[in-house]
């Protein structure tokens, strides 16, 4: 969105030193240690992962969806555990209540926040090699970046058993994840009390397509500043849609990739245009 990008390179030298600071956490942490936190906890490099999860990481095929188009699809083999096993093992059995959110955190800010009951409905992995590739590495062609790292971990779902998963592309793919948490903050920040009623089921599309990276009330990702509700509202429609849809045309070579960009064209739009009112709406008494 505009007006992110003024504050990019101030964050640039923070961010490398965060980088720092977690990948030393993430080999030093006690796994042990670590249950049922209110704050983010490490991972462990992963020998350290291995040890503690008491097996070597296996073979997990998917159709990689950010080396994916909408009329080709990209299998890749990648080495690593059941998610649920990490997040036993880490967390403790906390993140299974309901309504719980399972934070993962990357190194550049990136929050995904993915309800927990997913894992019951679909496998996925947290994944630590690329097998028959030369580094732990993948092209992300909808934010026009190559040979991104993809560790020190990255979440992958099984794409091929649950193809419904497809549609949602690289959504719920966090890569480089350095951090992971339990979180129960997503109710009152994106579902306050003046928000309509036939909006409040366009919040859960918005954490799913938006809030990894932007904000809403202080809910979301830590990769860009500022609260989306109100930018937003400080948008037009035309400008609004056009970067939600095609933000290279509004600035060529942006990181931000266009919203579900394996959808039609027709379920696009009509996306976009309910993320809109919804954040108008969500930030009509934002502070």
């Amino acid at each position: 969105m505009p007006n992110h990008f003024v504050a990019r390179a101030a964050q640039s030298a923070h961010r490398r030193l965060s980088r720092v600071a977690l990948l030393a956490l993430c080999v030093t942490a006690p796994l042990a240690s670590l249950t049922a936190p209110a704050w983010a906890v490490p991972l462990q490099a992963r020998p350290a992962m291995e040890q503690a999860l008491k097996q070597p990481p296996q073979p997990v095929k998917v159709i990689e969806p950010h080396l994916s188009t909408r009329t080709q699809n990209t299998e890749v083999t990648y080495l690593g555990w059941p998610a649920p096993l990490v997040l036993d093992t880490v967390l403790g059995a906390d993140w299974r209540k309901p309504g719980v959110d399972v934070e993962f955190r990357a190194l550049d800010g990136y929050v995904s926040r993915i309800p927990a009951d997913k894992f019951s409905q679909h496998r996925a992995y947290l994944v630590v090699q690329r097998v028959g590739h030369p580094d732990f590495s993948v092209n992300n062609l909808a934010q026009n970046e190559k040979n991104v790292p993809l560790g020190p971990y990255y979440l992958v779902w099984d794409n091929i058993r649950s193809p419904e998963l497809l549609a949602d592309g690289g959504n719920g793919w966090p890569y480089q994840v350095a951090e992971i948490k339990i979180s129960e903050a997503r109710s009152q920040a994106l579902l306050p009390a003046h928000l309509p009623a036939g909006l409040r089921a366009v919040a859960t599309e918005a954490q799913t397509h938006c809030l990894s990276c932007h904000q809403v009330n202080g809910f979301g990702g830590d990769k860009w500043p500022g609260n989306l509700a109100q930018q937003a509202r400080a948008l037009g429609e035309p400008a609004f849609l056009r970067w939600v849809l095609a933000p290279d045309s509004v600035k060529p070579g942006t990181t931000m990739p266009p919203v579900a960009k394996l959808w039609p064209d027709a379920e696009r739009e009509a996306l976009a245009s309910r993320l809109l009112d919804y954040l108008r709406a969500v930030g009509a008494q934002a502070n």
